[in-house]
């Protein structure tokens, strides 16, 4: 058991986007401070953070000097050099654990983690090279989609496979990097759990969101989803499966497929989720509070939701929504706070109440 950290204890997160930004918000609503490490200039989490640091996951000094001024350090996305990690951790503990990251960073290790578990996930096979990809196709078939296994996000790193595709053209869009190849799964709709494990073992989930995709990026979650009670149960004791088995101490996001066979997990990610924000304007803690409780020891609060929810992912040009989005009624509008307007950015996000 860990002791509960006083108000005025400081949070070290490593990543400055927009998750950083919202997890920096609740610690403050908790009278806790956040200390953000980025190398980028001028990080959206940087406008409500105590103290930024600026510099590179290589610059050890700074690690060293960042990780001596926080209590405790979490990560607002997975892909952070282990180097890095083994310099905090000398220092200061890192909530969630290594383990976690370990497994979420490579798509092959999360897959196998998933299956030992006993938990059912698309067919899938390990990628090396052009002889490894014809016989993953012999075997899973067609449809299907080839992916790097590290540094994949919102569609990218991945190529679909299917009948007309040449398989050295697929590989050669992975530009060397390992992959792997995983089976099509028939679907009726995607669902995602956002669940939350304290050090001494409780856990609390949210409900299931649905979750809408626009050409690889989320576009909606809506809440509730459309489950049955029992496959609602059945999704919320699968994610506390994995909780327990990572020993995690913080806010996970699991996301699954609906089958006639059952809910096959696609893939699991070891922090706060785009598609929990929805909680942000549904429940009384949030996703990012109940992070912050988490990984500071605090007790875990009350998820329920109090509220049907729909979110809606602000992508480049829908800021030029806003002004009308600002006049909606039962509608609260979460900005990023970004410079620069990009095609497939996330700037933001809406949150539709009823109920």
């Amino acid at each position: 058991m860990i002791e509960p950290l006083p108000t005025g204890s400081t949070i070290g997160i490593l990543g400055g986007g927009q998750l950083g930004r919202m997890l920096a918000v609740a610690a403050s609503r908790l009278g806790l401070r956040v200390h953000i490490f980025e190398p980028g200039a001028q990080p959206p989490a940087g406008d409500v953070a105590h103290a930024v640091t600026t510099a590179p996951y290589e610059d050890a000094a700074a690690l060293k000097a960042f990780a001596e001024a926080c209590s405790v350090v979490t990560y607002e996305f997975e892909n952070i050099p282990t180097a890095a990690l083994d310099v905090i951790e000398e220092i200061v503990p890192i909530r969630p654990g290594r383990e976690a990251l370990r497994i979420s960073q490579d798509r092959l290790v999360e897959k196998t983690f998933l299956q030992d578990l006993g938990l059912t996930v698309a067919p899938f096979a390990d990628v090396g090279d052009a002889a490894a990809l014809d016989d993953a196709i012999a075997r899973i078939g067609t449809p299907s989609i080839l992916k790097t296994r590290r540094f994949g996000y919102d569609g990218k790193g991945q190529v679909r496979l299917n009948d007309t595709t040449a398989p050295a053209d697929a590989l050669a869009e992975m530009r060397g990097a390992p992959a792997i190849l995983e089976g099509f799964v028939d679907f009726s709709i995607e669902v995602s759990v956002i669940a939350a494990r304290g050090p001494g073992g409780e856990v609390a989930c949210y409900d299931p969101g649905e979750n809408v995709h626009r050409k690889g990026i989320l576009h909606t979650t809506t809440v509730p989803a459309q489950l049955s009670a029992s496959q609602r149960t059945d999704a919320v004791l699968l994610a506390a499966k994995v909780l327990n088995a990572l020993d995690y101490v913080g806010v996970l996001g699991v996301e699954l497929f609906v089958t006639p066979q059952g809910l096959i997990v696609n893939e699991i990610a070891p922090r706060v989720h785009n598609s929990g924000h929805w909680t942000q304007n549904g429940c009384v803690v949030d996703q990012f509070e109940q992070h912050i409780r988490a990984i500071a020891g605090w007790p875990l609060g009350d998820g329920a939701r109090h509220a049907d929810v729909v979110m809606e992912n602000l992508i480049g040009a829908d800021m030029d929504r806003v002004p009308d989005l600002a006049r909606e009624p039962r509608t609260a509008l979460h900005l990023y706070g970004k410079a620069e307007v990009k095609p497939g950015r996330k700037m933001g996000h809406v949150n539709r109440i009823s109920g």
